[in-house]
């Protein structure tokens, strides 16, 4: 029986990643540096490893990394979140024959750059939105010259820290709160869409293109419907063949009126998209270098995180829509974290939510910032473990 070690336990693609690869007769274990229980009380999970913080000590994680997949005799090391770039860094640190599905550290950081990711996407042939990078908002007021913009810091999640201009900067508009480069682009009307891939040397393997129906402001979302939009596969195709890619890597695209597509930003790790997959599709073959074709979900299919729902339909503020369709749309979503016969990972993730809720009382950050504040990555430099 072959083995994973699937990183980012705290995250639902992790959990659903590990009850795939067991569904597929792998052996599955899942490392983090905090809880985890999202993913490891999960009947999928056989064994789960408490690991350092990449962020804190990549020398000590990388150790950490290499003696897990000898005595457990790895086969696969499978990223979910940031931890991806540490992954990359360690990687030449870590024992031969394992695969570790990252690409090189260099071409992640340039597609983590919200500002390097743009040239990349308009060489192959993407339209994005007009674009500059700044380091003030005076700089962006004078480069927005009254027109709405958004204004985001060149490396973030989650949409932490993100401006939204609709009517351009206002004269008593904060000051930027974090001294770094930010990017500001011009506003794109339309639909918000999102697709999520696997690539295996530029050989695109797995795609979802899917519509974020419910979003928690203007944070993550937790509805998701599958569907097809050709221009978008078109340019994720041309962007494995440009870049040759390996790894996971999902993009934030707009969809105007008119149908054409403007693709915002790019993260070369898993997002929500992969929910969208059954136990049965070849995911794990795919991820693993074994993959023949390209698998996609049915049109249409929908998933959610089913506690979330349940919370926005019973409070107004965050439901924002009739209760009617609030209910249709519940009703033909999969719940990708109480799954029939595994529900305990719903009670795990609770505890999760309490351990960042305790962190951002004791005054580390807000709740978004502490769940990711021990392997998220800004731009820094990295040394090599």
């Amino acid at each position: 029986m072959r083995s994973v070690l699937i990183l980012g336990a705290r995250s639902p693609v992790a959990l659903d990643h590990a009850r795939r690869f067991a569904a597929q007769g792998w052996r599955v274990l899942s490392g983090d540096s905090v809880g985890g229980r999202l993913s490891h009380w999960s009947r999928a999970v056989q064994m789960h490893v408490p690991l350092p913080s990449p962020r804190r000590d990549a020398r000590a994680y990388a150790q950490a990394l290499s003696r897990v997949i000898e005595q457990q005799h790895v086969d696969l090391v499978l990223p979910t979140c940031e931890e991806v770039f540490y992954l990359a860094r360690a990687r030449p640190a870590l024992p031969s024959p394992v695969r570790v599905l990252v690409d090189d550290f260099d071409k992640l950081a340039m597609l983590h750059s919200k500002w390097r990711f743009l040239q990349v996407a308009g060489a192959c042939g993407a339209g994005v939105p007009d674009s500059a990078r700044v380091r003030s908002l005076e700089q962006a007021r004078a480069w927005a010259a009254g027109r709405p913009v958004v204004l985001k810091p060149e490396f973030s999640r989650f949409g932490v820290h993100v401006r939204m201009y609709r009517h351009g900067i206002p004269p008593d508009a904060a000051p930027l709160e974090l001294d770094t480069d930010w990017v500001v682009q011009a506003w794109c009307d339309g639909r918000e869409l999102c697709s999520y891939s696997v690539f295996d040397h530029g050989r695109l393997v797995a795609h979802a293109s899917y519509w974020p129906g419910y979003r928690l402001a203007v944070s993550a979302s937790y509805v998701f419907e599958a569907c097809e939009v050709p221009a978008v596969e078109a340019f994720v195709e041309r962007f494995g063949r440009h870049t040759q890619f390996t790894g996971q890597v999902s993009f934030d695209w707009m969809v105007a009126a008119d149908g054409s597509c403007q693709v915002l930003e790019c993260n070369p790790r898993a997002t929500s998209g992969l929910h969208l997959f059954t136990m049965d599709d070849a995911l794990p073959a795919a991820l693993a270098g074994e993959g023949r074709g390209c698998i996609r979900p049915v049109p249409g299919s929908s998933c959610m995180i089913g506690a979330v729902m349940l919370a926005a339909g019973l409070w107004p503020p965050l439901r924002r829509r009739p209760m009617r369709t609030w209910w249709r749309d519940f009703r033909r979503s999969r719940d990708v974290i109480a799954a029939r016969g595994d529900r305990l990972p719903l009670l795990g993730g609770l505890l999760d939510l309490g351990e960042y809720a305790w962190l951002a009382a004791c005054g580390h950050g807000n709740l978004r910032q502490v769940s990711t504040q021990d392997t998220e990555w800004d731009g820094e430099a990295l040394d090599p473990p």
